[in-house]
């Protein structure tokens, strides 16, 4: 009995959390919700909300330029549970800059442009997606190490990406465009793939401590009674 308001209060601590985790995660859900359906804007926009740190994940955003299709990088993915690669191609910008573009996947076996000669496009171009923010470091020691001389990446290292493709890294802005699913011609690469899936646990895990909480009420409320007959 000496230690049961101590874990009472650890477990309604640990329930008190996980409801402010729900208040949170169902902020950031309504917040990212907003940004991908809104009507897309500019490049100087997601810039600006950058320098000011502010979110970009999932922000819906246009940008028109030229595909360096001979820079295209591969980073390995599954996609609709077929393997293949993501196919990352440079978009040249009108002032000279660099944005890789997440055009979409490509089977296992069309990872070569030579395989997808007409996914080369040429010219200008307009790319309607969503803005994906780099990634800093490898997000696990699991994600094995990217295989720069077979251009097959495994995680999103931009910096990596650009110089092993013979860019300039100062050249190229700091975030991603994933592409929509506009189809292109010849089928490939199949844009889209943006998944947007953020586990919204908190609620059970709530209830759960709480539960717990009321369940060891209710072993020490039986313990006292029993103890009092």
């Amino acid at each position: 009995m000496v230690l049961l308001p101590g874990a009472l209060a650890v477990l309604i601590a640990l329930g008190t959390w996980q409801v402010q985790r729900l208040y949170w995660k169902e902020d950031l859900l309504a917040a990212i919700e907003q940004r991908s359906t809104a009507e897309p804007v500019g490049l100087q926009v997601i810039e600006a909300s950058l320098a000011a740190g502010e979110p970009i994940d999932y922000q819906a955003a246009r940008a028109s330029g030229r595909f360096l299709n001979d820079k295209e990088r591969h980073f390995f993915a599954t996609f609709e549970g077929q393997s293949g690669y993501y196919v990352y191609t440079p978009l040249e910008l009108a002032d000279g800059r660099l944005l890789f573009v997440n055009r979409g996947f490509v089977p296992y076996d069309r990872k070569e442009p030579s395989t997808r000669p007409q996914s080369l496009i040429e010219g200008e171009q307009t790319i309607t997606g969503l803005a994906r923010a780099r990634l800093d470091e490898k997000p696990s020691f699991m994600v094995p190490d990217n295989d720069e001389p077979g251009n097959i990446f495994y995680w999103k290292d931009l910096d990596r990406m650009a110089a092993s493709a013979g860019l300039q890294t100062e050249k190229v802005l700091p975030f991603f465009l994933d592409a929509d699913a506009t189809p292109v011609e010849g089928g490939l690469p199949r844009g889209g793939v943006t998944v947007i899936n953020l586990p919204n646990s908190h609620l059970q895990y709530a209830i759960t401590w709480y539960g717990l909480a009321l369940a060891l009420l209710g072993v020490a409320l039986f313990g006292w009674l029993k103890r009092k007959s």
